[in-house]
Order: structure tokens, then C-alpha cells, then sequence
């Protein structure tokens, strides 16, 4: 068919509809949106879902770190004092890292979300 017979339904900008000024000016009085196609969801960016990821993968080497403080306070087993001390400096590193990272790219990831609250004036 034709691209010019106005039978044919322009599939693009009915999927996906271009928005003229904010979004936010066409939700109704108390609606709070919570949607997943919101243009300021947190929930679409890779910098949030790799953030929480990095999360969640530092709580192994937060163990690392409590392991190593529990031998060091309660020694026991064949392992020397280095070994100890060793996995005490590698734990505490990575978790602080990988905690620091993980908060940044969350707080990166919820940058529209911010903008979004102070163009609207919104408290939650």
C-alpha cells in the first residue's frame, strides 16, 4: 500500500506519541504516576539496574569482611595471621567500593526522576 493513503494507520506515532511541552501537564489533578513508560521512571536506565546489581554483588565481600573480622577475634583453624589480615584489607576494599559505586550509578540512574519532583513540586 501506499504511504500515502490515510487508510493505513502510521503505526510509529501511535506506539510511540510525541508529546508536545511536559508530560507532566496532562496528568490529572492527584495522580501520582508509578508507570514503568513514565519518561522520568527510574526504572528504564542501565546506570539504576547495574547500581543495584553492584549492590546487591558487594554483600558477598561484606561477608569476606565479617569472616575476617571473626577469625582475627576468634582464631581458629591452620590459617596464618597474613591470610587474615589479607582477606580483612580485601574485604573492606571491595565493599566500600562497590558500595560507593552502586550509590553513585543509583543516584545517576534517578537524575529525571529529580527533575521530574522539582518541576513539579512533588514531596514522594
Amino acid at each position: 500500500m501506499s504511504s500515502l493513503n490515510p487508510a493505513v494507520a502510521d503505526f510509529r506515532s501511535e506506539t510511540y506519541p510525541e508529546f508536545s511541552g511536559k508530560i507532566q501537564d496532562t496528568y490529572i489533578e492527584g495522580y501520582v504516576p508509578n508507570s514503568l513508560s513514565a519518561p522520568h521512571s527510574s526504572l528504564l536506565r542501565t546506570s539504576t539496574w547495574v547500581g543495584m546489581g553492584l549492590m546487591m554483588g558487594s554483600v558477598p565481600f561484606a561477608g569476606i569482611l565479617i569472616w575476617a573480622l571473626g577469625v582475627i577475634t576468634e582464631p581458629a583453624g591452620l590459617q596464618s595471621d597474613a591470610q587474615h589480615q589479607t582477606l580483612l584489607w580485601i574485604g573492606i576494599i571491595t565493599t566500600i567500593v562497590g558500595v560507593v559505586v552502586a550509590s553513585f550509578l543509583i543516584w545517576f540512574g534517578r537524575r529525571n526522576y529529580r527533575r521530574y519532583r522539582a518541576e513539579t513540586g512533588r514531596k514522594d
